[in-house]
């Protein structure tokens, strides 16, 4: 994923429905974080567990990662 699409999904994060999916990038952006704190924190039950859509495809549930980030406020 490229620098610009992260940006681009990072500013349309509000404006996307409870029921879309988002990849690791954008989580880590949402986050902060490395990859490797992205999974300390799914394996801790901070950060929603993600989907795996194939075998190389994993992603986020929308409305999972926006209760966690609203519950860690």
């Amino acid at each position: 994923m490229t620098q610009n699409a992260i940006s681009a999904s990072l500013k349309n994060f509000d404006f996307l429905p409870d029921s879309a999916s988002v990849r690791q990038p954008v989580v880590q952006a949402l986050y902060a974080c490395s990859a490797a704190s992205i999974w300390r924190g799914v394996k801790a039950g901070r950060i929603p567990a993600p989907r795996k859509l194939s075998p190389r495809t994993t992603c986020w549930n929308v409305g999972e990662l926006r209760q966690a980030l609203a519950a860690a406020k």
